[in-house]
């Protein structure tokens, strides 16, 4: 595997602390901001919103640019503005810098995973994926805690601080290891813009992106409530929080690196199980969440299946999009966190409807009905295409006297 693979994963890591470390964040800034806590909160959200809408934008102005050139710059951006924040005694330029740092952040997910995957052959491209990837789940485990930490220690700000800290060295690393050509690094003219879009809004790839918003929104469904779960319904105490999300973080580890070794061989295989397998999870949860030991043993095994299924998931489109080089991983980051942006929302929904602090995991569970049922129905069409096109037996026979 190319050192520049895991230069990118070293990148993504520090992306991914800054988008989930406001969860352990919120009081010291509304308190320091004198803002409600509502308002601290749309900070998450408007890095959410950045990523969804930041992910195609940001790939079709940077698709004619060398991949080096636009790491460097959607990763210099980020850097920036979390110096800003840091800095920044306003709510409404500390608002703006986690949309402006979203975009970034969506910027260079969608070139890191075109770019890890055109530097490896056929058989790698699922673990060089799942490199990238597992990036963001090392955050869930060191990054995202060690923020909450500074936080309580420093003040909020000095997370912030470290975010911009720790990218610098991945700034030094892209420099040296990514290679400078535009497209494939061939030298080659983009496909035009026309012609990526056709590919990615075909019969083909439309389910797949569906599928994964909804295995995304139900894994940050269940994970957004995790703490209220645990503490008010399973009786753990505030301390087993942090445990529990670094034992999901763990399981989202070990899954993303069995994904990457499996996913090329049987990617149809490798997701229809881990979908089946997660339906199944997140009901047992559901079920069991009044007894502690085994949500706690059931919590990595379902980081496990969620982030493992959503690298496979990715592998699969970004197979399935040869014919769009620059978007593709553009779509797979959008579909990524439009289903981290619902499926908190679709929790918080039932919460709020009164239906208890199990809700959420029966939402996931819901969600994961539906994707299978998306997958189920596209499968069954094309066999149904298949057949129409397969000569039958008399066309067969007639068409050989002919």
């Amino acid at each position: 595997m190319p050192i520049a693979v895991y230069v990118l994963g070293l990148a993504v890591f520090a992306q991914g602390t800054s988008e989930f470390m406001l969860s352990g964040l919120v009081s010291g800034i509304a308190a320091d901001l004198d803002v409600p806590l509502s308002a601290a909160g749309l900070l998450t959200s408007a890095f959410a919103v950045g990523m969804v809408v930041g992910a195609p934008l940001m790939a079709l102005s940077s698709r004619t640019w060398p991949r080096r050139r636009a790491l460097l710059l959607f990763l210099a951006v980020f850097v920036a503005v979390h110096v800003v924040g840091a800095l920044t005694p306003s709510y409404g330029v500390l608002l703006a810098t986690r949309f402006v740092g979203a975009l970034a952040n969506a910027g260079f997910w969608a070139v890191a995973l075109t770019t890890a995957v055109s530097m490896v052959p056929d058989r790698l491209k699922g673990r060089a994926t799942a490199v990238v990837v597992g990036g963001v789940t090392i955050a869930c485990v060191v990054g995202v805690p060690a923020g909450a930490v500074l936080g309580e220690r420093w003040g909020w700000r000095s997370a912030f601080w470290a975010v911009a800290i720790v990218s610098l060295p991945a700034v030094l690393a892209v420099l040296r290891s990514i290679p400078g050509g535009r497209g494939t690094d061939t030298g080659a003219a983009p496909v035009p813009v026309r012609d990526e879009l056709r590919a990615l809004t075909g019969p083909r790839l439309r389910p797949v992106l569906l599928t994964m918003a909804l295995v995304q929104g139900a894994t940050f469904c269940t994970f957004s409530y995790l703490e209220p779960l645990l503490t008010r319904e399973t009786g753990l105490g505030a301390g087993w929080v942090p445990v529990s999300l670094a034992l999901f973080g763990v399981g989202s580890f070990a899954g993303v690196t069995v994904a990457g070794r499996f996913a090329d061989a049987r990617p149809v295989a490798v997701v229809a199980t881990g979908m089946t397998a997660l339906a199944l999870g997140w009901a047992a949860l559901a079920l069991a969440a009044g007894r502690p030991a085994l949500a706690l043993a059931l919590i990595p095994l379902l980081g496990m299946l969620a982030f493992g299924t959503g690298t496979a998931l990715i592998t699969r489109v970004l197979g399935l999009a040869s014919g769009a080089p620059t978007l593709a991983g553009a779509f797979s980051t959008t579909a990524f966190n439009l289903g981290a942006t619902v499926g908190p929302w679709a929790g918080g929904t039932a919460l709020d409807a009164g239906f208890g602090y199990r809700a959420p995991v029966w939402v996931s569970a819901l969600l994961m009905v539906l994707a299978l049922l998306v997958a189920a129905t596209t499968a069954k069409g094309r066999r149904s295409r298949a057949g129409e096109r397969r000569p039958s037996a008399v066309q067969r026979s007639a068409g050989g006297r002919l």
